[in-house]
């Protein structure tokens, strides 16, 4: 483990180093000074503490189902939350749900040792990965209970490497794996582990409370009026490429883009190239003329999910880079989505097209082409958005067996 505490140190040097130019590296960085004395000072040593772990933005969606759920039926835990990563931490360490928040210090066993004695938990939750070595040898030394939910394993995975023994190690750490599906298991099982439970992915239950939840948004109703609505979330260059083709070949029809990361020159562009006009969120007014441009540009945070409500179809961003965004947002809303060829780590988005409620595209005649019957025929639209709604609705309960199962008695 010695080679695995350099690394780790080694990993922090260069982040500290990128992060004189880099600003989530700086972050990430920062966030961590002083991050032991900034622990003691708030977790009561009487604390009886719960903490869960995410990587970042998306697997803090997978686990706040079950901090929400936990904090209505067992007030009587205290709930730390961590992040690795900034881009998670940053956006949600004001986040009401949890009594702590903190980033995860770097998993040295020094680190590991400090950090639990500070928090001493009863309970430990890793959201979907994040195999820390040394956090979960020390879990496991100290038999504190320890569990990971919405996993998924893949034969590619570290754990099936010929180098892979301490990961397969930090597995026996934990008291049960809740995983996804039926092939997580069945790898696991090859490793000698019969400590797994198919519980399905808490987003599920995370959108469908969303779907509830979700705001009215004035502008928008009087941005789409009696027209339909085409909607693309989360979306970057290629992606808005394709659609600004859409959008000029289907002048009848609005549009909404929501850009994942809010570059002046992107946007600019959007509205250059949109042939029917286009305005921004942030600069409507009441007295703005949302009646006549086709395109409304969101260009803010918080407005996607229940900006789904108002559309008719969806496309999602990313599947032209490392892997495409949220769809489920899209599809419990009754969507039928498109999106580019990167989405096969996505086990959701390759049931929906499976079931024909989604599409990958690489081209815009791929889109048009998926997109046209979609348009014209009123059925096969209906079809599709059924497909999509029951599909969300028949995934939902992984959060109640999940609490059940590790905290079988309510407060």
């Amino acid at each position: 483990m010695w080679l695995y505490d350099l690394i780790m140190k080694l990993y922090a040097g260069a982040i500290r180093l990128v992060g004189m130019k880099n600003e989530k590296a700086r972050l990430w960085h920062e966030g961590r000074k002083d991050l032991f004395e900034r622990m003691r000072a708030k977790i009561d040593p009487k604390d009886r503490v719960v903490w869960i772990h995410v990587a970042s933005l998306g697997e803090f969606e997978q686990g706040r189902p079950i901090i929400e759920e936990l904090r209505r039926t067992h007030p009587e835990y205290k709930i730390l939350l961590t992040f690795f990563s900034p881009s998670g931490y940053e956006i949600r360490k004001n986040y009401a749900g949890a009594d702590y928040i903190f980033y995860l210090p770097i998993d040295t066993r020094r680190n590991a040792r400090q950090f639990l004695d500070i928090v001493h938990p009863e309970v430990a939750i890793f959201v979907k990965y994040e195999f820390w070595l040394n956090m979960l040898n020390e879990l496991r030394r100290r038999r504190v209970r320890t569990f990971v939910i919405s996993a998924i394993f893949r034969r590619n995975s570290i754990f099936f490497r010929f180098y892979g023994g301490p990961w397969r190690e930090a597995l026996e750490s934990f008291e049960l794996l809740f995983v996804q599906n039926e092939e997580s298991k069945r790898l696991l099982s090859e490793l000698g582990f019969d400590n797994v439970a198919i519980a399905g992915d808490t987003r599920f239950d995370r959108v469908a409370a969303i779907a509830r939840e979700a705001k009215r948004v004035e502008l928008i109703e009087r941005f789409k009026g009696d027209k339909r609505l085409f909607i693309a979330g989360s979306t970057w260059a290629p992606d808005e490429e394709l659609l600004i083709r859409l959008m000029n070949d289907n002048p009848s029809l609005k549009f909404v883009i929501a850009p994942h990361e809010m570059h002046e020159g992107r946007i600019e562009h959007l509205i250059a190239a949109t042939h029917g006009g286009a305005v921004r969120y942030t600069q409507c007014t009441p007295e703005s003329d949302l009646e006549s441009p086709q395109l409304l540009i969101l260009d803010t945070v918080g407005l996607l999910a229940s900006a789904y409500g108002y559309a008719s179809w969806g496309y999602i961003g990313g599947g032209f880079g490392v892997g495409i965004h949220n769809t489920l947002e899209a599809a419990t809303f009754g969507l039928p989505i498109a999106f580019g060829p990167n989405y096969k780590k996505f086990k959701e988005a390759c049931d929906l097209i499976q079931l024909g409620a989604a599409a990958s595209i690489t081209t815009y005649e791929e889109l048009a082409a998926w997109f046209a019957p979609l348009r014209d025929e009123e059925q096969t639209l209906a079809e599709r958005s059924r497909i999509a709604r029951d599909y969300t609705r028949l995934h939902q309960g992984a959060t109640q067996l999940i609490i059940s199962t590790i905290f079988p008695h309510k407060a």
